[in-house]
């Protein structure tokens, strides 16, 4: 494949977030190239693919049956005790969307080619080019030829395990028990609860520090899967226990793909940005920690970045003082409903099975609260609650709701 040595913007990662940034960049004239080690776009899948409406309209997205599968319309909550919460999601105007994440992205990835984005698969970046403080483009190995490709400005898009950040000196380590190891198997002919709602369940037999999924994909088709943290054992090993004492719904069901990855659920890593290079996406921890989610905030972080970019390559500066905007603005518009979110996260992973169906009675008064908290909002009232009807699940809280 030939290619330019030379680019505006080099992108490394073609995921939700490379993919869009590349759309958006080529399509205001900024010559861009995507790279990504992998040799096919959309694969392996790391994710249940559910995607809310919002973003949708947000992004400016059309809703295509090319990559769509399944309307979802409600979510039914399981406790650990099996009492459970039914949400009319619909009611209350939030709609979502079951994937197929590999068909998106290779919709995305050809927009992007149609703007005018280049594309390099297997080509694994292994070093930065580095002068006078600034990243000016890539190393990499394209297949088994070591090319160096230039840029005003490089983009790390390149997933959890990302290198690029550390390559440019910026510290993205995690504590591993920040990581939720997850398993999931598509299945076939699987009992629903209902077709358009997903079903979520809290329990430390079947998911230790995290939670079973069921996403729906058509009347009787859906993503299985569950992330564990902090787990004595593997996630495949969860996942089947919660099939085997779940048989009724999955006694005529059979697996037809398998997923395997781990997902960041903590916060954001603090600096998102040095002289000439951008990170967005899994490489910068934005992934939901409540719920491990991270395509929508990919899409919208790469959406963000993309319009500081493109006023940096217009100004002619490509310092870290000037992509900080990216920064500021990226924090305003989603980091601080992250950091309410992890705050979150750590009350609940302090919560037994007991306490967690006591949670679970507090919000049955309320349902629409759990969503606004996952949002990062109504933190204060839901204080207020535990106070009222659980105070003994206070000294959890206190010190990790403040905002």
């Amino acid at each position: 494949m030939k290619f330019e040595e030379e680019f505006d913007v080099v992108i490394v990662g073609a995921g939700p977030a490379g993919l869009k940034c590349g759309v958006e960049l080529a399509k205001n004239g900024i010559k861009t190239l995507i790279v990504d080690r992998k040799q096919q776009i959309g694969s392996p899948k790391r994710c249940g693919e559910g995607l809310s409406e919002r973003w949708f309209k947000f992004l400016d997205i059309k809703i295509s049956k090319d990559w769509v599968k399944q309307k979802i319309t409600g979510v039914v909550v399981y406790s650990p005790n099996k009492k459970y919460i039914e949400i009319d999601t619909e009611k209350i105007g939030r709609i979502g969307y079951i994937i197929e994440r590999q068909q998106f992205e290779k919709r995305l990835a050809e927009e992007a080619v149609r703007r005018g984005a280049k594309i390099m698969l297997k080509t694994n970046v292994i070093d930065l080019i580095k002068e006078n403080g600034y990243v000016k483009g890539v190393v990499a190995k394209y297949f088994n030829e070591t090319i160096k490709i230039r840029s005003k400005i490089v983009v790390a898009a390149d997933g959890v395990d990302s290198r690029i950040p550390r390559i440019a000196g910026i510290n993205t380590a995690m504590n591993p028990y920040e990581f939720a190891s997850g398993f999931q198997y598509e299945m076939a002919n699987v009992a629903l609860y209902n077709p358009n709602y997903i079903e979520i369940y809290f329990s430390s037999r079947y998911a230790p520090g995290g939670y079973v999924w069921i996403f729906p994909k058509g009347e009787d088709v859906a993503n299985v899967g569950l992330g564990v943290r902090n787990a004595k054992k593997s996630a495949k090993y969860y996942l089947d226990l919660f099939i085997k004492e779940n048989w009724e719904k999955f006694k005529n069901s059979s697996p037809i793909e398998i997923n395997a990855g781990v997902v960041p659920v903590t916060k954001p890593v603090d600096k998102l940005i040095s002289n000439g290079l951008v990170i967005v996406g899994d490489s910068a921890r934005m992934a939901h920690p409540l719920h491990g989610g991270g395509i929508g905030i990919s899409l919208e972080a790469a959406t963000i970045a993309s319009e500081v970019i493109k006023e940096a390559i217009v100004s002619k500066d490509y310092s870290e003082k000037f992509l900080k905007k990216f920064e500021e603005k990226w924090y305003e518009t989603r980091g601080k409903e992250l950091l309410k979110a992890y705050r979150f996260r750590r009350f609940l992973e302090r919560l037994n099975d007991e306490q967690l169906n006591t949670l679970a009675d507090i919000f049955i008064d309320d349902p629409k609260l759990i969503l606004d908290i996952v949002h990062g909002r109504k933190i204060e009232t839901f204080l207020k609650l535990i106070t009222q009807k659980a105070p003994k699940l206070l000294k959890f809280a206190a010190s990790l709701l403040k905002t």
